[in-house]
């Protein structure tokens, strides 16, 4: 039977549609890939991990990481005061993915450990020779982020397969990417020292004010240790926002998310440029929430009486959670009770007040603007007690 007109129309549009459907999906696709080239030219390639350890080759091995952010003000939009900044790493968390990328923990590192840091090349230029009991952020002022995979290797015993580094400008970027990051603060904050200010209360931190609370240092008794809870606090709180948001399967999302760093990162050359690690993103885009998780390697501090004190000694029982590590396994009960995850971060909260637009009444001068709820008052129980030494709610 011979086609009719209307069928002949119908199939002639259903074509029309097909083939427009096409070219736009490829014309979506070479756009992405065009828009990641682009962003290629901006990251800055470091010098290559001279290993130490040998790499386990299994047919789907587990990643790990070293994450470091610097104080650096020599870059662009990094002048964040009128300090100088020592070049160090004031920020280093050992990110361990799982093989099956369903999960992943962080371990963060004290800047003020004692170590032995190995030989290593000088950012300078010439060789710098192994030295024993010196500052763990010694090694990045000294060799970069190449030392200080080094210096983790030598520690640890673990492969550690790329490093990333973000300076304070990548930082605000990406906080201001993903429309700021909620935090819930116990106690005001008035560190005029530092010229730091923040309000009390539930509340979601932008740009140099979010770069604040992760940098503040002396709000706790806890100093240090404090700041590095925090730090872990908010990079959970960071990651359940991305997650929430779609980011991780949304190109354009990724794709602006992947903006914000580029320009602000340094990458080992072993990393393919952001194409790696936007597909190591989208790998976790399944990961549960609740297996990603944030500790602190196992360290107490020198006593008073000793010539080390105001420095932090690394304990044994760290060899036992290296060895998880090496093994690709979970954290488990010794090292996970005290986690923060990023399926229920400490800073989360339904009360949060999104995108603040006013001045918090009677918060200190300079303070982020928003309006903070009051923060929760709890029973001091012994996790409460340790949740406000370390500035955080419960």
């Amino acid at each position: 039977m011979p086609r009719t007109a209307d069928a002949r129309d119908r199939r002639t549009i259903l074509v029309v549609i097909v083939s427009t459907l096409l070219v736009l999906a490829v014309a979506t696709a070479a756009t992405v890939v065009l828009a990641y080239r682009h962003l290629e030219g901006r990251i800055t390639t470091g010098s290559a991990i001279k290993h130490s350890v040998r790499k386990s080759h299994r047919p789907k091995a587990p990643l790990n990481l070293l994450l470091l952010g610097t104080d650096t003000r020599d870059c662009d939009g990094c002048k964040i005061d009128g300090e100088s900044g020592k070049g160090g790493s004031d920020v280093t968390i050992l990110l361990h993915v799982a093989a099956d990328r369903r999960s992943a923990y962080g371990i963060s590192i004290p800047r003020d450990s004692l170590v032995d840091r190995p030989a290593c090349a000088k950012t300078s230029g010439g060789q710098s020779p192994a030295v024993t009991d010196v500052m763990w952020n010694d090694a990045f002022a000294v060799g970069g982020a190449a030392c200080t995979a080094q210096q983790l290797e030598q520690l640890s015993g673990i492969y550690v397969d790329h490093y990333l580094t973000v300076n304070f400008a990548g930082f605000i970027k990406m906080v201001d990417a993903v429309n700021g990051v909620d935090v819930c603060i116990p106690k005001a904050v008035d560190d005029t020292e530092h010229h730091i200010h923040l309000a009390a209360g539930q509340q979601t931190l932008h740009g140099k004010h979010a770069l604040d609370y992760i940098r503040e240092r002396s709000s706790t008794p806890n100093s240090d240790h404090g700041r590095m809870k925090r730090q872990q606090a908010f990079l959970a709180s960071l990651i359940n926002k991305v997650f929430s948001a779609g980011t991780l399967t949304r190109p354009d999302r990724l794709y602006e998310f992947a903006d914000a760093l580029a320009g602000s990162i340094t990458t080992d050359p072993d990393i393919n440029g952001l194409s790696d690690l936007v597909k190591l993103a989208r790998q976790l885009r399944h990961a549960d929430l609740q297996h990603i998780q944030f500790v602190t390697v196992p360290n107490e501090d020198f006593p008073r009486d000793s010539p080390d004190w105001g420095r932090v000694r690394i304990l044994p029982t760290a060899k036992r959670l290296w060895r998880r590590v090496a093994a690709d396994r979970p954290l488990g009960s010794g090292f996970s009770d005290e986690a923060i995850t990023a399926g229920a971060p400490p800073n989360a909260s339904s009360t949060s007040t999104g995108s603040p637009t006013g001045s918090p009444t009677g918060s200190p001068t300079g303070s982020p603007t928003g309006s903070p709820t009051s923060a929760p008052t709890t029973t001091p129980t012994r996790s409460a007690q340790d949740a406000a030494a370390n500035g955080l709610c419960t």
